[in-house]
């Protein structure tokens, strides 16, 4: 193997260590947004506001799953499911009027007809129930 592959293979190593990481800070946070312990702020959809998605629960977690992200997930794991959104990224999500910040945690939805799928705990902290249309944007860390 060439020394310039190896320390490509490095640098994508540490990457991956640090979205996982700021993931496993996310879903453990006891806080709810999370918003004021990771100094994010929400960057707008074009036009200055935010973009629309079908979301719902994944359910609750089963007994060690992990996810294509590599995290395993219990009960009070915060975080959702976008099949092209890379593990690790911040978005902020808006539902009844309730704005949650949180990661990418997995990226195998579970059910079709979603582009969204969110943990059971970040389901229920949003008042979501069934598939709902919420709002979403990017984040970005300061």
């Amino acid at each position: 193997m060439s020394l310039g592959v190896l320390q490509r293979m490095i640098a994508l190593a540490a990457v991956a260590f640090a979205a996982t990481l700021g993931a496993l800070a996310l879903t453990s946070a006891g806080n709810g947004s999370g918003a004021a312990a990771t100094g994010a702020r929400a960057v707008p959809a074009p036009g200055g506001g935010w973009y629309t998605a079908l979301a719902g629960s994944r359910g609750a977690a089963g007994d060690a799953e992990r996810t294509t992200c590599r995290l395993v997930l219990t009960g009070r794991s915060l975080g959702v499911t976008h099949p092209v959104l890379p593990c690790g990224a911040l978005i902020y999500l808006e539902y009844g009027g309730t704005e949650v910040l949180t990661a990418v945690i997995d990226t195998k939805l579970k059910e079709p007809g979603r582009q969204f799928e969110l943990t059971e705990v970040l389901a229920q902290r949003l008042g979501l129930d069934g598939t709902q249309e919420i709002r979403w944007r990017f984040a970005r860390r300061d």
